[in-house]
């Protein structure tokens, strides 16, 4: 009897190991497509009302229908992408320029900056040799100048490989769309599997809570950015795209970007003419408040989850998957938030 069970316990032991060891080895394999996976499934469900406007359009061709929503979210993402990478470019170019031909002129510090604790008496030293010798400034600081560079290289690689990514999501998603009713039926199986027959309904939850924080969160940071970035382009600011980049991060992550557009007004009011500086002025100011216009209408559609929620998932996921992570990261953990509230209920 005793042989008998350490016979199977050691058979069962080895099976479970064996499993163990198929589940790990088929997750490695899978590992660098799951992020776009989950992204093409979060672009599916919050598309989907517009991909079935499109599907009726269309006299129900599905496949017609997705490849049209897909065309069309490569082209909102391709087109600010060319813009961005336009306007670092050519601020880089520039500075290249005026660097090689000595056109850049620093005034000399302010009289009063010496006389701060600590940082003056060097910061007026290095500002003071920088508006003499702009050269002989610059490289007092060439190991800061090389580490930022590299810096800089690595930050533009993993913006590159998060474009890639975006691409492979949204193609994954207009998949989706063409199968949607057949992966709606499968969710719905899925969460009948583990819930029992609260699953269908866990299952809308789900949808309910990734549209909401798509559109309240997402798509506003989106289209508050798109407006800051052409109001840059309106008033010629220098590396618009870029600037309009850090708006739409800072926007997702619920900072905002008023920082960004404070800065630029200040720029402008020194730059450009009387007129132009207040238009801009009350420009950047609707940018700013769009989002407190906006996310009560398109938010308050599905669930509300708190701002906490958002800012750590959206700062975990760029920890963790980079760029993209940054959008999947809010989803994610504001659909988990959701899902446990109502378990508890």
């Amino acid at each position: 009897m005793e042989r008998d069970f350490v016979h199977k316990a050691t058979e069962a032991t080895v099976r479970i190991a064996l499993v163990a060891l198929l589940v790990a080895w088929c997750f490695l394999i899978v590992r660098p497509f799951i992020v776009p996976v989950v992204w093409g499934i979060i672009i599916a469900v919050a598309v989907h009302p517009t991909y079935r406007r499109l599907e009726s359009l269309f006299d129900g061709r599905r496949a017609i229908a997705a490849i049209f929503c897909t065309v069309l979210m490569l082209a909102v993402l391709v087109v600010p992408t060319v813009m961005l990478a336009g306007t670092v470019a050519e601020s880089a170019r520039r500075l290249a320029a005026d660097l090689g031909g000595g056109s850049i002129s620093i005034p000399a510090p302010p009289h009063d900056i010496a006389a701060w604790p600590v940082i003056g008496e060097p910061l007026d030293r290095f500002w003071r040799l920088a508006s003499e010798n702009l050269e002989e400034a610059l490289g007092e600081i060439r190991p800061q100048i090389a580490a930022f560079g590299r810096w800089f290289l690595s930050t533009a690689t993993g913006l590159g490989l998060g474009v890639l990514q975006f691409v492979v999501a949204i193609i994954i998603a207009g998949i989706f769309l063409a199968h949607a009713q057949e992966g709606g039926r499968a969710a719905n199986a899925i969460a009948t599997r583990f819930a029992g027959e609260k699953g269908k309904d866990y299952a809308a939850l789900g949808q309910a809570t990734v549209r909401s924080v798509a559109r309240g969160i997402l798509g506003v940071a989106f289209i508050q950015s798109l407006f800051a970035g052409l109001g840059f382009l309106a008033v010629g600011i220098p590396g618009a795209g870029l600037l309009a980049l850090v708006c739409l991060l800072l926007a997702v992550v619920q900072i905002g970007p008023a920082i960004v557009l404070i800065g630029t007004v200040i720029y402008v009011f020194s730059t450009a003419d009387t007129v132009t500086a207040v238009v801009f002025m009350i420009w950047s100011f609707f940018v700013g408040i769009l989002d407190n216009i906006l996310k009560p209408i398109l938010l308050g559609r599905g669930v509300k989850v708190p701002m906490v929620v958002i800012f750590v998932g959206a700062i975990g996921g760029f920890l963790a998957y980079g760029i993209i992570g940054l959008f999947v990261g809010s989803v994610i953990l504001a659909l988990g938030f959701t899902l446990f509230k109502a378990w508890l209920g």
